[in-house]
């Protein structure tokens, strides 16, 4: 079993003791977008995948109710622009996620009618030296912004406040086909997310030197930035999340009655299913 996992500082606590509670399973490390390719090639079983691509493949099903979302300032996924947002004609996006990449799309194009020229922005290139309008900076390097840029978005807040619903970034997705061979994973990956929420100071003070942050400030973002529950209001979140995508042609239209986000069992909020 091939389970592939998020490399940033924000999957921490879904992944703690998670190969002791799994240990017939390897756990693989990269970037959200990587993982989604390596899902869909066949080449893991599990992964820990963008929102965005859930919506791609009909066979997909979410596994577990741990998730990477927000219920306010994400911190980690910001708009950066030299010029007022309105004025944005030219955006550099962050390679590591699609989903962040989508959710930019979408509020830029509901708030201000602006659908601009996008560019790559890759992981190896400052933001001062990619000549754009606005750049979207994801995970630990969005943590630390650069100078130069006259307005902010943190992503997270702009869509709570926009939506009034939780955002979800990441979720545990696996193939249907699959389903019958994951019950002791889809228990391990719930119990490792609790293990890891209950550790969040643990983990603070074991990441914080590796991302640029002192212990307080590692602990405050992974404790109130973060939320690692996938229950009723994200799973509202995440349905209209998909039906502002499917608008914009970011992913495929399915018929209303299908936009609802479906949870294989076993999960602690099994009682909540949009359909």
């Amino acid at each position: 079993m091939r389970i592939g996992a998020v490399s940033y500082l924000n999957t921490k606590p879904l992944v703690y003791s998670l190969a002791a509670l799994a240990p017939g399973a390897e756990i693989v490390y990269d970037l959200p977008s990587r993982l989604a390719d390596e899902l869909a090639a066949g080449n893991l079983d599990v992964a820990l995948i963008p929102s965005i691509e859930y919506f791609q493949n009909p066979d997909y099903a979410i596994i577990s109710d741990a998730c990477i979302g927000c219920r306010g300032p994400v911190l980690s996924v910001k708009l950066l622009s030299r010029v007022p947002m309105e004025k944005i004609r030219t955006l550099a996006l962050d390679e590591g996620s699609r989903t962040s990449v989508a959710l930019v799309r979408i509020l830029l194009k509901e708030r201000y009618s602006l659908s601009p020229q996008l560019l790559p922005f890759p992981l190896g290139v400052a933001a001062e030296n990619v000549e754009t309008d606005a750049v979207l900076m994801i995970g630990d390097r969005a943590m630390h912004p650069p100078t130069g840029f006259v307005q902010e978005w943190d992503l997270g807040d702009e869509w709570c406040r926009w939506a009034e619903l939780p955002f979800v970034f990441a979720m545990w997705v696996a193939r249907k086909g699959m389903l019958s061979e994951l019950g002791e994973i889809k228990i391990a990956l719930s119990h490792a997310r609790d293990a890891g929420v209950e550790s969040l100071e643990e983990i603070a003070k074991r990441e914080s030197a590796g991302v640029g942050l002192d212990d307080k400030q590692c602990l405050s973002y992974l404790r109130d930035n973060l939320y690692f529950f996938l229950g009723s209001r994200e799973q509202r979140g995440l349905q209209l999340f998909r039906e502002h995508a499917m608008r914009m042609g970011l992913a495929p239209v399915v018929p209303t009655c299908r936009t609802g986000v479906r949870i294989a069992p076993p999960l602690r909020d099994a009682k909540v299913e949009l359909s």
